[in-house]
């Protein structure tokens, strides 16, 4: 049904996708539980609380790593146009 090389590309493309996504991603829940460990121990229930840290470092860390996604995503993009003009 599928070519290989086909599928390969979707692997590929879900590879780099997850490579960029999971640091932004881990900061937002390394920040979340440590204000949910806070909230538990101050007894304190505000959900602003936890919302509005975890965007800041979420942009903040996707700013600092902006550079290397644009250099992962060109890299990607230099590879899948060289695989099919070769094919």
């Amino acid at each position: 049904m599928f070519d290989e090389a086909q599928l390969e590309l979707v692997r590929q493309c879900l590879v780099v996708t997850l490579k960029i996504a999971a640091p932004v991603l881990m900061a937002g829940i390394l920040v979340g539980l440590v204000i949910s460990i806070l909230q538990a121990v101050t007894s304190i229930q505000d959900q602003t609380l936890a919302l509005v840290p975890k965007i800041v470092v979420m942009v903040l860390v996707a700013a600092v790593l902006l550079p290397w996604t644009f250099i992962k995503l060109a890299e990607y993009a230099i590879e899948l146009f060289t695989m099919s003009v070769g094919a």
